[in-house]
C-alpha cells in the first residue's frame, strides 16, 4: 500500500512516505500498552489541559491546517477551515465534558452498595478515510484519550499529510508518548495489529465492503468494535415545505464537500405536487456553482479527492443510465486527467436498476416522484443504508412526526445535517454500529465496571438475589 499526497486539482504530487515496519508497529504497541497500565487509576482531570491545549492548537493554526487538507484532498479552503475549527471543538467540548459524564453511576440494590465505574479499556485501533481528515480522528482521540486509551491510526492512503499533521499537534502540545500515533500500515499488518492481545477495540469509518472485513477480523479476536459505513440519505419534501427555507440549504445538501460526505442527500424524495419545482430548483443549484480551484475562496465545487474517486462515479453514473435512469441534467466528464467532477442529477431510478441503492460519493443527486408522503416514507426506508435523513415540512412537528419513522441514525427537520460535539453520530441497518460524538461517543470503549460492596453479614435465606 502506497501513501502518497497528491494535489487532485493539478496532480502534483506533494509528498511519498514510506511504510511503517513490523519492528515499528511493535514499538507502538509496546509503548501505547504501556501508557495505558500508567493510565488505568489515573484521574480523567490530569488529561484535560491537554487537550484543550490540542483545541487551542488548531485554533491558532487554522490556515496552515486548512491548506493541508485542501492540498492534499481537494477540500475547498472554506469547508477546510470549517473543518479545523470543528476539530477544536470537539476536543474542547472532550476536555469540558469527560470528567462528568464518566462520574461513577450509583445503583439501587438489595446487594448492597452498587456503582457503576468507567475504566479505560485499552489501546484502540482507529482506521480513517480521507473526506474529512481531521474530523474523523478527533472523534476518536479526543474521547478516548480522556478516557484513558491511547489510539492508533492508520489513515486514509491519499492523506497521509493531514495525519501526519495531526500528530504533529498532538505532540506539540505534550500529549504523553503513546497518547496517539500514526503508522503507514498494509491490509495485512492492520489484521496483526487486531490480533494483537494488548489492541482492545476498533473504530473504523468508510466502506461497507472495508467494514465487512475489519469487523470479522475484529471479531474473530473478540475485540469490541464500532463501524461507519457510509449512507444513500433521503431528502423528504413534502406538500408543505417552505421553499424560501429549501432555497438556502438544497444545494449545499448535495454538494458540500464535493458531495463527498456519508450523510450528504443522496436521493430528494418529493410529492408530485412539488415534483417539478423541486427539479428545477436543484438544477439552478447545480447549474450556477462555480467550478474551481479549492485554494481560491470564490470556489463552491473543488475537485474530487482522486482520478480514481472520479473513475469510480463516472462508471456508477454510466451503469445508471444504461440500467434506466435518465440524465436531467449535466454532463458527463470521463476526462482523467483530472479529478474535476461537474454536478449531474439523475431520475427514473427504480428497484430495478443495478445502481439503486448505491452510494454515489460525489455531486450526483437522484430525485424521485411519489405519491403521498406514506410513500416518500416508504421509499426513504428502501434502503440497505441507515446514516442519516432530512424532513423539510411546513410544519415543523409533523415534519418531526415524519422523521421519526425514517430508519436511520440521524434525521433533520427543517435543515441541513450538519454536526456538533454534543450531537452523537452513527447509523443502523447497513451504515454500522455504534456511536460517536456526544455523552455516548466517550462510552464506546470503556470497562463498565460494576462494583458491589456489602457492608451487612450475609443471609443466605434472605439474600434478596441469586446465585448465576
Amino acid at each position: 500500500m502506497a501513501y502518497k499526497s497528491i494535489n487532485p486539482y493539478n496532480n502534483e504530487l506533494l509528498h511519498t512516505y514510506e511504510n511503517t515496519t513490523d519492528k515499528e508497529v511493535e514499538s507502538v504497541i509496546s509503548q501505547a500498552h504501556e501508557l495505558y497500565k500508567s493510565w488505568r487509576n489515573d484521574d480523567v482531570s490530569s488529561r484535560q489541559h491537554v487537550l484543550n491545549k490540542l483545541a487551542g492548537y488548531f485554533e491558532e493554526h487554522e490556515q496552515e491546517l486548512a491548506e493541508v487538507l485542501t492540498k492534499e484532498m481537494g477540500k475547498r479552503i472554506v469547508e477546510a477551515k470549517g473543518e479545523v475549527a470543528l476539530t477544536a471543538m470537539i476536543a474542547r467540548y472532550y476536555a469540558d465534558n469527560a470528567e462528568r459524564i464518566l462520574q461513577p453511576e450509583q445503583v439501587e440494590t438489595t446487594m448492597g452498595e452498587a456503582q457503576i465505574i468507567s475504566r479505560p479499556l485499552g489501546v484502540i485501533l482507529s482506521v480513517e478515510p480521507w473526506n474529512f481528515p481531521y474530523y474523523q480522528i478527533i472523534r476518536v482521540f479526543a474521547p478516548n484519550f480522556m478516557v484513558g486509551n491511547p489510539v492508533i491510526l492508520k489513515h486514509a492512503a491519499n492523506t497521509p499529510g493531514s495525519a501526519v499533521a495531526f500528530e504533529k499537534a498532538v505532540v506539540a502540545v505534550g500529549a504523553p508518548k503513546g497518547a496517539f500515533k500514526n503508522l503507514f500500515v498494509t491490509h495485512d499488518q492492520i489484521a496483526n495489529i487486531l490480533a494483537d492481545e494488548r489492541v482492545q477495540g476498533l473504530a473504523f469509518t468508510g466502506s461497507e465492503a472495508g467494514g465487512r472485513v475489519l469487523a470479522k477480523q475484529a471479531g474473530a479476536n473478540l475485540k469490541k468494535s464500532s463501524l461507519e459505513l457510509g449512507g444513500n440519505d433521503a431528502f423528504i419534501i413534502l406538500d408543505d415545505a417552505n421553499f424560501d427555507e429549501l432555497d438556502k440549504i438544497i444545494g449545499q445538501a448535495r454538494l458540500y464537500n464535493a458531495g463527498q460526505v456519508c450523510t450528504s442527500s443522496k436521493r430528494f424524495i418529493v410529492t408530485s405536487k412539488n415534483y417539478h419545482k423541486v427539479l428545477d430548483l436543484l438544477i439552478s443549484k447545480f447549474d450556477n456553482v462555480h467550478v474551481g480551484d479549492p485554494l481560491d475562496p470564490a470556489t463552491q465545487l473543488a475537485p474530487l479527492s482522486t482520478v480514481k474517486a472520479k473513475q469510480l462515479l463516472v462508471d456508477q453514473v454510466q451503469k445508471a443510465i444504461a440500467g434506466g435512469a435518465k440524465l436531467a441534467f449535466g454532463e458527463i466528464n470521463t476526462d482523467l486527467d483530472t479529478a474535476h467532477f461537474d454536478p449531474i442529477i439523475l431520475t427514473n431510478m427504480t428497484p430495478e436498476n443495478p445502481m439503486y441503492d448505491t452510494e454515489f460519493f460525489g455531486p450526483v443527486g437522484q430525485v424521485y416522484e411519489v405519491s403521498d408522503e406514506a410513500a416518500a416514507i416508504e421509499l426513504a426506508n428502501d434502503s440497505h443504508y441507515g446514516l442519516s435523513g432530512i424532513v423539510f415540512s411546513g410544519d415543523a412537528n409533523h415534519g418531526a412526526e415524519v422523521a421519526s419513522q425514517i430508519e436511520t441514525g440521524t434525521v433533520f427537520v427543517n435543515s441541513y445535517g450538519g454536526t456538533l460535539p454534543e450531537l452523537i453520530f452513527g447509523g443502523v441497518k447497513n451504515s454500522g454500529y455504534g456511536r460517536e460524538l456526544g455523552e455516548e461517543g466517550i462510552k464506546t470503549f470503556v470497562n463498565q465496571e460494576l462494583i458491589v460492596t456489602r457492608h451487612t453479614p450475609i443471609d443466605l435465606n434472605n439474600a434478596g438475589g441469586g446465585f448465576v
